[in-house]
């Protein structure tokens, strides 16, 4: 496949992960998945864009933006970054390894945003940003939950749909 070749199977997965996050609550999002997804199968800027532009779109729909936000948004750059490293693999291992990276990563830059932000919340000391970290467990589960369970249905149907509808699609699976 070429680089810069058009993936609509991809993109249109991830449409619909995007109508999945205006309809979801709970903490219980598929963008952290969305964004993993699109690091391993779009290329370039798009993948990037992809959840910048995805949350922008859905931030105002669902309640807008907090000092928190550009953190969040960076953590999900961060997600599309790991997932580059999945484009030549399908491995269920891999992917879940990479989703469960991805979600650690969002815990622990979103909560030390939610220590350094404004109005202050918590001391501006180690115990104070311990204690943001303990505060952020309970929603932790669903975040992790999430991003397995969205990573697996994205990357599942992209597997499934690219052997049997959209085979220009199909991961070039790389041999050791």
């Amino acid at each position: 496949m070429h680089k810069n070749a058009a993936r609509p199977l991809a993109m249109g997965l991830i449409v619909l992960g995007a109508l999945v996050r205006v309809t979801q609550a709970l903490n219980f999002a598929p963008v952290g998945a969305l964004s993993l997804f699109a690091g391993a199968r779009l290329r370039g800027w798009q993948a990037y864009a992809l959840p910048i532009a995805l949350m922008a779109i859905t931030d105002p729909i669902l309640g807008g933006y907090s000092f928190a936000t550009p953190f969040v948004y960076a953590s999900f750059l961060i997600s599309v970054w790991i997932g580059s490293k999945l484009r030549s693999t399908e491995s269920p291992l891999w992917i879940g390894a990479g989703a469960l990276v991805g979600s650690v990563q969002f815990f622990l830059i979103t909560n030390f945003a939610s220590w350094l932000g404004f109005p202050q919340t918590y001391a501006r000391s180690f115990s104070g940003l311990i204690h943001s970290f303990v505060a952020g467990v309970p929603f932790y589960g669903r975040t992790l939950a999430s991003d397995l369970f969205y990573a697996g249905v994205l990357f599942g149907l992209h597997a499934w749909l690219s052997r049997t509808v959209a085979q220009r699609e199909r991961v070039a699976l790389q041999t050791a």
